[in-house]
């Protein structure tokens, strides 16, 4: 794991499995940071209990309430069959949503400001002051995470509470957290304690578990903020498999500066066929 000066990389492990979809981590994420409520979303989307709907400008974390049939285990009942419900109702999967401050970073690519930064804790913050309202970084977030707000033009997303942790405090978000869902540290001990959850689910029957955005080999080089699951990556509304999107560039700019000179190249033989 690659280091700034002395500091270890820092980041996010949200353990799925543990959220209760109180929503604090959104409410204090907001007080702390001063984000703006919604600008045109309504307060109830009318789906479920979600009263955000996804990532924004004005949403730095968003908790996910995804609604799904239950599996019915066959348990034992009391009373007869007719009095039993025939279906097995619902189940609830809760994640809590955020930036995934990516190793491989396609928002820091295309900023031509340098509005978006590398900290020196690994985290990628966007400052404001910078930034010119280009937009470049909102298509190149491979997760969909960063937007424009429409009332300021400029691009927003998680900071990983950057002020928070220069003063030694951990984000308001984990702060905030009731179960222990969202779990801030030096991300190689997160990726243990990752590793260990899993180990311990499987053990106690829920074989569905596993993590997203652990792997540094992945599209992005790996998350700062990474995620237990207890289904497919896309029943939560991730990709699943991201890749930086700026990932082709180098070789985009090398076929062109190709395609270039031989433009140059037949453009010279013709002028001087010409002259002759």
């Amino acid at each position: 794991m690659a280091e700034y000066g002395a500091l270890p990389r820092m980041g996010f492990f949200t353990d799925t499995s543990v959220c209760i979809g109180c929503k604090a981590c959104e409410v204090a994420c907001k007080e702390w940071n001063g984000v703006p409520e919604a600008e045109s979303a309504p307060d109830l989307l009318g789906l479920s209990y979600d009263n955000t709907g996804d990532l924004g400008s004005n949403t730095w974390r968003h908790v996910a309430f995804i609604e799904q049939p239950a599996v019915d285990l066959g348990m034992p009942t009391v009373g007869a069959p007719e009095q039993q419900p025939e279906e097995p109702g619902v189940r609830w999967l809760m994640s809590s949503d955020v930036c995934k401050h990516c190793t491989h970073a396609a928002c820091l690519d295309v900023c031509p400001t340098g509005a978006l930064f590398r900290t020196e804790f690994d985290t990628v913050v966007v400052q404001q002051d910078i930034c010119n309202g280009c937009g470049y970084c909102v298509p190149a977030c491979p997760y969909g995470v960063i937007e424009k707000r429409e009332s300021d033009g400029r691009a927003f997303k998680c900071t990983l509470c950057y002020d928070r942790l220069g003063a030694g405090m951990e984000p308001a978000c984990a702060k905030a957290c009731p179960t222990d869902s969202i779990q801030f540290g030096e991300l190689d001990e997160l990726r243990e304690r990752a590793a260990a959850r899993v180990t311990a689910l499987h053990e106690d029957g829920v074989p569905e578990a596993r993590l997203y955005g652990h792997d540094p080999e992945d599209g992005v080089g790996g998350d700062g903020a990474f995620f237990l699951l207890l289904d497919e990556p896309e029943v939560y509304g991730f990709p699943p498999d991201p890749v930086v999107t700026t990932r082709d560039l180098p070789q985009m700019w090398k076929r062109a500066a190709t395609t270039a000179a031989g433009v140059a190249a037949a453009l010279v033989v013709s002028f001087l066929g010409r002259r002759r």
